[in-house]
């Protein structure tokens, strides 16, 4: 679990990372897209997204699929929300679960 933890928090820090370069092709795209990068080591298989002020997280944005370590995945909004600070949750196949609260996506 430890080497979990620390790899998703190297992963996590990369995509924040990838958050200020990472460049959207879609006109409609919003200021918070970014691309979450897998390095860690294990396959991820629950992704959610959340605004900070939300109660509750939204859906799996992965659904029935899963994030193969090495492998990565765009997170696009909706140009209208203009939420800035975020919550991000992974689980793996355990259930074994990180989260990062009030990151600021902007």
């Amino acid at each position: 679990m430890k080497r979990f933890a620390l790899k998703v928090k190297i992963a996590l820090a990369l995509a924040v990372i990838a958050t200020f370069v990472t460049a959207s092709a879609f006109a409609r795209a919003g200021k918070q897209d970014f691309t979450l990068h897998n390095q860690t080591g294990v396959e991820i298989h629950s992704l959610y997204v959340s605004p900070h002020s939300a109660d509750d997280w939204e859906e799996d944005i992965l659904g029935k699929d899963t994030l193969a370590s090495g492998e990565s995945i765009k997170i696009t909004f909706d140009d209208r929300d203009k939420h800035v600070h975020w919550d991000l949750k992974v689980t793996d196949k355990d259930g074994n679960a990180l989260e990062w609260y009030d990151l600021n996506l902007v």
